[in-house]
């Protein structure tokens, strides 16, 4: 471990309790390289995470950190940010935490843009409670609640942050990490709700559930199937089925929550006097 990446993780609480081949591991480090390369003030950066396999991550990560809630993560980050909107807040999240009991936290985060980067670790399936399917288990995929395969479609997280008003979305993978750590840079430079969703494996559940092989195979899968957004505009329909977009994958303004809500108190204040 680097000296640079080590002053932001808690030794103490290391080794980490993830499964061998998890990619947890690795989407935390991104995130950490990120903040690194921005040069974020460690004592005004917070991170905040719910509950499942990757909200673990807030326990390592050598910040102010909040371990919330089942789904709840960004409730409680709305209200940090909304007490101390100098603070660098950042959300880790499952995709069961974060889509399910937490999807219509995520959906109002998004409307409200309030300055929030959400990291969302998209393994599709649920695994620290036992491999159920989660809202972004691919349909057909097989998991421990759908032993014959999910009849249920799944999210695109990407686009449902677009809609609900996102102005920053990205997808990255844990195979493509230097991409990642650039996408979480932009994401945290944003100033509005940002969401990066992070496909990554579990071997253990997903993978063994799917047969999709070893930590290393599942990795491979994942370079296999990803499409950079610059090459998807040159592909025909037909060549881009079953691939799925990495890259940036929307950029847009409006304005953030917590700057129209100091204007709001300013406004009342002037009220108050008279005016």
């Amino acid at each position: 471990m680097s000296e640079s990446v080590g002053k932001f993780l808690r030794q103490s609480a290391l080794p980490h309790i993830w499964c061998p081949g998890c990619g947890n591991g690795i989407i935390m480090r991104s995130v950490v390289r990120a903040i690194e390369k921005i040069g974020l003030d460690q004592r005004k950066t917070v991170i905040v995470s719910g509950i499942g396999c990757s909200s673990r991550s807030s326990g390592y990560m050598n910040f102010n950190t909040v371990h919330t809630a089942h789904g709840r993560a960004l409730t409680f980050a709305t209200g940090i940010k909304l007490a101390r909107p100098e603070l660098n807040v950042i959300v880790m999240t499952g995709d069961g935490d974060c889509t399910a009991i937490g999807g219509n936290h995520f959906i109002h985060s998004a409307r409200r843009n309030i300055d929030l980067t959400t990291v969302i670790f998209n393994n599709g399936i649920y695994g620290m409670t036992g491999g159920q399917y989660s809202p972004l288990t691919p349909f057909s995929a097989k998991a421990t609640t759908a032993p014959y395969g999910n009849l249920e479609r799944n999210f695109d997280i990407a686009q449902l942050a677009i809609a609900a008003g996102a102005t920053y979305v990205a997808r990255g993978t844990a195979y493509h990490a230097q991409m990642l750590v650039d996408l979480v840079v932009k994401a945290i430079e944003n100033k509005g709700f940002s969401v990066v969703d992070v496909i990554s494996q579990c071997p253990v559940y997903y993978g063994r559930k799917n047969k999709m092989g070893s930590a290393g195979k599942m990795l491979l899968w994942q370079r296999d199937h990803a499409l950079p957004v610059q090459a998807a505009d040159k592909l025909e329909p037909e060549k881009r089925q079953g691939k799925f977009l990495i890259g940036e994958l929307h950029k847009s303004e409006a304005p953030e929550y917590t700057a129209e809500y100091e204007k709001l108190i300013e406004a009342a204040k002037g009220k108050g006097d008279g005016q």
